[in-house]
């Protein structure tokens, strides 16, 4: 299979286009992949290349039946005859071997990052990569044909010598227990049509079936059937998914060596398997080698070369995953998409909007800073999930420490209370009326609303400063200026602000929410703020980039649609504000070596049950959350600027390296909004 060219642009690219995953589909597939003429191998055992004038299957089939009848007969087992010939009358009822002209194997999906990188495969029992015969080295069909099938082009389906010995082997033994017999045909229509029985009814069955179906395709057309069919251990079905479990390399890049091994196994390739049993995979492919020789296929010195070379194994692929803390939320959008069955059976290709390189930095600086954090502030879990302002791509997300397939995914199912964080919606909304400007004067003076109870919110700190400038205010994240300010502008404005930035969790209309009361997960903050970085223009975030279908048709192609969403003055204003918090205010912790303008906003619920950095640049938003499953405390004075910060910082310098510093745009770019 011919892998995806990489990207070359950036980190973050924002170029629409389509990409070449199409393309990569539809080069190794089409809608009827055994349907297509295919040219001779030219390695016949016989030297003739023409192959013989075949009867038809009506008089192969009998001629072989009959060829059983008379050797039952000589075994004087009167009852097998009769019972063949009662079979041989009933052959109308068999499958119909014509059905395979539209027969798709199950094939696994693929899934790759934004640059082309494999991130996982998808399947069910079945982990197969469909290719076409031209696709497999000509080392491993040489292999296979020598230790399974050698008179393969030659034989009409059956190979009544080789048949006629294992049944008269299996008489005192019982049927199979001399082995052998079975031609690659033979055992194709075994895997397709009929039950893993050992009676003799299926093996008849099994030589009609194979006879029929060397009448309606061609031994090359047989042979990649056979190819994508057979089973080699591990979940592994067919040659192509082998090859890159067993060797890490297509199936067309096999060697001799890797060949005869991969053919020696075929019998038990459970307990042949070299990942398992190296010295027993090792003794089949010798086995392979020396048939081979003797078929006179390959030179004796080729041979022994292929013995000595040493291989390198790969790894066993089904059911792996390269980032396992994204997969899950990858494979549960495409199920919502097309359904179980198109993900496990059907041979999707799918390129994600993750970006590997950024996904294993997040992976590492979680699982590395997440413990420390852990045994310092009694934090035991962190969560980050990253976004690019720009077309809506999620770019990273790691759901938790050491995170795994299959687990509880932090950044995306977590819903825990925003605090601070939460601030910026309120004062967008203050800016947005018109009233206000980074220069007004905001009172922190005590206060209490009516109510029952009565409400008097309390800062961090438990003082107060007095008058305050709008910005300074957020800048150093007091409570009693924020609450005061929705009251004026009205929390229902706060709400519908958030909103519109992409904010779905239930809000409630009380000041509190203007303190962070609602539960929000990481990933919906993230994207959320990725409207401020880009100007107030949101793009609805997406793990997909592009679906094709295994015949190359394109399913999905995400086209980036920006929408206004927030006034473009205020939101620029807010974005200098959020400036200074990193510059001057609570979240200095953040601000980057390279001095790059960079955005954000601390939080801190006060009762230390979760801690936040939400912060960005115009190409990347990213947040960041720490706290306790079970909702309980962590240590006083685990704040978010003094303990998740500094992860942030991390984060972003490398995430960040070679692209280009970018400032927001100046508010004097846009006039304010008229009260």
């Amino acid at each position: 299979m011919v892998a995806p060219q990489r990207r070359r642009d950036g980190v973050f690219d924002v170029t629409y286009g389509r990409r070449p995953l199409a393309r990569w589909a539809r080069h190794s597939a089409s809608r009827h992949p055994y349907s297509r003429p295919f040219p001779r191998l030219g390695y016949d055992e016989y030297a003739s290349a023409d192959p013989p004038t075949r009867p038809s299957w009506m008089t192969q089939a009998a001629a072989t039946v009959g060829n059983l009848l008379l050797g039952s007969l000589l075994l004087g087992s009167t009852a097998t005859a009769a019972g063949l010939m009662g079979l041989a009358i009933s052959f109308r009822n068999l499958p119909d071997v014509h059905q395979l002209r539209d027969y798709v194997p199950v094939a696994t999906t693929h899934i790759v990052d934004i640059r082309g990188e494999p991130i996982a495969s998808l399947h069910g029992e079945a982990n197969r990569e469909v290719i076409s015969l031209e696709e497999v080295s000509p080392e491993m069909k040489k292999a296979l044909l020598a230790i399974e099938d050698s008179h393969f082009y030659t034989h009409p389906g059956i190979n009544p010598v080789s048949l006629g010995r294992a049944l008269l082997g299996s008489v005192e033994g019982g049927l199979g227990s001399a082995g052998g017999g079975s031609t690659l045909t033979m055992q194709l229509v075994k895997n397709l049509f009929l039950r893993p029985e050992r009676t003799l009814s299926r093996k008849v069955a099994e030589i009609v079936l194979a006879v029929r179906l060397e009448q309606v395709f061609t031994k090359d057309e047989i042979l990649e059937m056979y190819l994508n069919q057979v089973y080699w251990g591990h979940n592994l079905y067919g040659i192509q998914a082998a090859a890159r479990s067993y060797f890490n390399k297509d199936a067309a890049e096999l060697n001799l060596a890797e060949a005869a091994m991969l053919a020696g196994i075929l019998p038990a390739p459970e307990t042949l398997s070299p990942f398992r049993n190296l010295e027993g995979a090792k003794r089949r492919q010798r086995l392979v080698l020396d048939r081979l020789v003797e078929l006179k296929w390959i030179a004796p010195e080729e041979a022994q070369a292929a013995r000595e070379q040493e291989l390198t194994l790969g790894r066993i692929t089904s059911f792996q995953s390269n980032a396992p803390a994204v997969t899950d939320v990858i494979e549960a959008e495409l199920r919502r998409r097309y359904g179980e069955q198109a993900i496990l059976q059907g041979g999707l290709r799918v390129q994600a909007t993750i970006d590997l390189r950024l996904q294993r930095l997040a992976e590492r600086i979680v699982n590395e800073d997440g413990p420390r954090i852990a045994a310092a502030r009694r934090a035991d879990q962190m969560a980050l999930a990253a976004v690019d302002p720009r077309t809506g791509y999620v770019k990273a997300l790691v759901g938790g420490i050491n995170a795994q397939r299959g687990q509880f995914n932090r950044a995306t199912q977590a819903f825990r209370q925003t605090g601070s964080t939460f601030k910026p919606y309120v004062y967008y909304a203050a800016l947005a009326t018109g009233r206000y400007g980074p220069n007004s004067i905001l009172e922190d003076t005590p206060v209490t609303y009516p109510g029952s109870p009565p409400y008097s919110p309390k800062n961090y700190d438990n003082t107060f400063y007095g008058p305050l400038t709008f910005a300074r205010a957020l800048e150093l994240s007091r409570n009693v200026p924020t609450v005061k300010l929705a009251d004026e502008v009205g929390i229902r404005n706060v709400i519908a602000a958030a909103q519109a930035t992409g904010i779905s969790a239930e809000m409630f209309p009380n000041l509190a929410t203007a303190l962070g009361s609602a539960s929000i997960s990481p990933l919906e903050m993230a994207a959320s703020y990725a409207v401020f970085a880009n100007g107030g223009y949101r793009v609805e975030p997406t793990f997909l980039a592009q679906v094709v279908d295994r015949n190359g048709q394109i399913l999905f192609e995400a086209r980036p649609k920006p929408e206004r969403v927030l006034d473009p003055w205020a939101v620029a204003a807010l974005n200098q504000i959020l400036k200074g918090v990193v510059t001057q205010g609570t979240g200095t912790a953040a601000r980057l070596d390279d001095g790059r303008p960079v955005a954000g906003k601390t939080g801190t619920t006060s009762d230390f049950r979760d801690a936040w950095f939400i912060g960005y640049v115009p190409q990347l938003s990213t947040a960041i959350w720490i706290g306790n499953d079970n909702n309980s405390p962590m240590l006083p004075g685990t704040a978010g600027g003094a303990f998740v910060a500094p992860t942030w910082k991390r984060f972003m310098t490398e995430a960040l390296q070679g692209i280009p510093p970018q400032d927001f745009p100046s508010p004097q770019q846009f006039s304010p909004p008229r009260p």
